[in-house]
């Protein structure tokens, strides 16, 4: 029954989100959310709630973006935003940097995006997103002039309020509208014409900057601040760690940035009774629990089911039928459990594994010693084999059609590894009872999948080994090629900075499990776009080898992600934004004064292009 509601409600929440972002919404916000709370309380793992929801453009080109689009973690306390401090406190510690800088800047509640001075491009699924540029022709302002990087299309918040409020739910809608619509409504030509509705680069936004027990202090005060400078819809501040070596240590996560996160308002909180405890299986084993509860009014939503986190925390608190708990409701962010007012008489922990009823172990988290996981150790568990396939298809980013319940059925079918679904014929799909249509385009976007270009660290990412997401897949293969992997052992991988010795053993011990898999599927011919090995691409006489360097304005030469990609060949380190540790601001057209005023301040030396070009080449002459 559960399989049953959780198809119902992806292909619901499917439709509703193709409305929203289409500019015609069928439902509230706050009713796709509730909606979105419920998938992740039936199932966690789901992809709709791993990733970046999707987002698609009809008729649209579509853009792969250079580097992930991700969302952002999110902080609702102050304990949660302290907790990520000790985090990135933690890393920079472990690279000797004794000192965290953070910035704070506005979490814009826009539709994101990406301008590379040539192609403005949506965020899509955050891996491939849709050309979008019609937005200029529409009349949409580049704050900051083009080519600034990521940012938002949003409108004035003052122009909304007094021209708008009374005809659009909310400012993202009308903006969907405009960027999806090829006929305009006359109230956003209006807008668009007034030059209220904008895209924002994030790099032209105020921002704080400072240490973290200033931070931490004054976060409210901070995110006042940044408000009362802003003129366009926010819903909380972003934080981030400023230096450029502290963000490569701590990469990312499918979802988010590990150096990142926003924060928001506290959710409202109410009282319920735990009805029952159900145990999900994700892609690594590990059990985790949802607790059913007895339906309670939360935020304009009623609420049925609440996360308990870990086993650890069930056990602890004592977590069964009959405890009286508090539960908290932030945002969009699934139904969470605050306390346990009344703890029960009746906790009981699985003895086996929900999905494949083998024995389950009782582990601690290597990551947070407070974190006990209940864990499948069968590599034959289905539920973890279904997740696993998933992960590949929606990392790998190239490949529609194959959602989880495409997936439940083919893994039943007993296709279940990667190896045996790319030996899948369109008849062997008919035989598993696709229709005729699926059954062929099922087969087709497993031969895209390997035709289409695709970036290695990419491809090795989607493979689910331990400790290698997007960021640190293409960390390592920057220094080993995706080949060689399986001949590098752990010590091999500790020399590479960033990469510790638990996270290397992990790491060896991921690649060893999967060994089989990689050798077949690099047999297979995809399509790898190469990333540029550092040992072989660094001249040791490089002006920029070791600096740290800021783009910023539209370039000549390149677009701005292509010069970023030759100053790393070059052995720099590219910042996103202007620090203490910056040595480089390399400036284009249309310039704002953010960056230049503060690199100015702090004593960062300002090249035009022509003078970064020149640099490179006098010392590449001279080699």
């Amino acid at each position: 029954m559960a399989d049953i509601d959780i198809d119902r409600l992806v292909a619901q929440l499917e439709a509703y989100n193709t409305a929203y972002r289409s500019g015609a919404p069928l439902v509230e916000d706050a009713t796709y959310d509730r909606l979105v709370e419920r998938l992740r309380a039936l199932d966690p793992q789901h992809p709709f709630v791993q990733s970046v929801e999707p987002e698609k453009f009809t008729g649209r080109t579509q853009v792969r973006h250079p580097l992930p689009m991700l969302s952002t973690e999110k902080a609702y306390t102050e304990d949660q935003l302290a907790r990520f401090v000790q985090r990135v406190e933690k890393e920079a510690s472990a690279i000797g940097l004794a000192e965290v800088q953070f910035e704070a800047t506005p979490k814009l509640d826009g539709l994101a995006g990406r301008d590379d001075g040539e192609v403005l491009a949506s965020r899509g699924n955050g891996l491939v997103g849709f050309d979008i540029s019609n937005a200029w022709a529409k009349g949409v302002v580049p704050v900051g002039g083009r080519g600034q990087g990521l940012g938002e299309i949003t409108v004035v918040q003052s122009y909304f309020d007094a021209h708008l409020a009374e005809l659009f739910e909310h400012p993202r809608n009308m903006v969907v509208g405009v960027i999806s619509s090829d006929t305009l409504n006359p109230h956003a030509r209006q807008a668009l014409e007034a030059g209220m509705v904008r895209f924002v680069p994030y790099n032209q936004l105020p921002r704080w900057q400072g240490p973290a027990a200033e931070l931490l202090a004054q976060i409210e005060t901070i995110s006042r601040q940044l408000a009362a400078q802003t003129d366009y819809p926010m819903d909380g501040v972003v934080v981030s760690a400023c230096e450029a070596a502290l963000r490569e240590r701590m990469g990312a996560t499918s979802h988010h940035y590990r150096w990142q996160i926003a924060v928001k308002r506290k959710g409202d909180t109410a009282v319920t009774t735990v009805e029952n405890i159900q145990w999900q299986v994700g892609r690594t084993g590990n059990v985790t629990p949802v607790l059913e509860v007895a339906p309670v009014a939360l935020s304009g939503a009623t609420i049925r089911r609440v996360t308990a986190h870990h086993a650890g925390m069930v056990e602890k608190l004592r977590i069964g039928p009959g405890a009286r708990i508090e539960v908290i409701r932030s945002g969009e962010v699934i139904p969470k459990l605050e306390r346990v007012l009344t703890p029960s008489q009746q906790v009981a922990l699985p003895e086996n594994c929900p999905s494949c009823g083998s024995a389950l172990t009782f582990l601690k988290s290597d990551d947070q010693d407070k974190e006990l996981f209940l864990k499948c150790h069968n590599p034959a568990c289905p539920a973890q084999i279904e997740q696993s396939i998933s992960h590949w298809f929606r990392i790998l980013g190239n490949a529609d059609w194959f959602g989880i319940k495409t997936i439940r059925r083919i893994v039943a079918g007993g296709y279940d590894s990667l190896e045996k679904i790319y030996d899948m014929t369109e008849g062997d799909f008919v035989a598993l009872g696709f229709g005729p249509v699926q059954s062929r385009n099922l087969a087709e976007a497993l031969r895209l999948s390997r035709t289409q270009p695709v970036e290695d660290w990419r491809f090795l990412a989607a493979l689910g080994i331990a400790d290698l997401g997007v960021g640190d897949s293409r960390k390592l293969l920057q220094h080993i090629p995706i080949e060689a992997l399986n001949d590098f052992d752990q010590a091999s991988i500790e020399k590479i900075h960033g990469f510790g010795e638990k996270t290397s053993k992990r790491i060896v011990d991921g690649l060893g499990q999967i060994r089989g898999t990689l050798t077949h599927l690099l047999a297979l011919g995809f399509q790898l776009e190469r990333t540029v090995l550092l040992s072989e691409s660094v001249p040791t006489t490089s002006p920029i080898a070791g600096k740290n360097l800021v783009f910023t304005g539209k370039m000549v030469h390149g677009n701005r992600e292509q010069m970023q990609g030759e100053a790393r060949r070059l052995g720099a380190n590219v910042q996103t934004a202007v620090s203490g540790t910056t040595d480089f601001l390399i400036c284009g057209e249309k310039v704002g004064a953010t960056k230049r005023n503060k690199a100015e301040a702090l004593g960062v030396r300002i090249l035009s292009e022509a003078d970064y070009l020149q640099m490179i080449a006098e010392r590449r002459e001279g080699e």
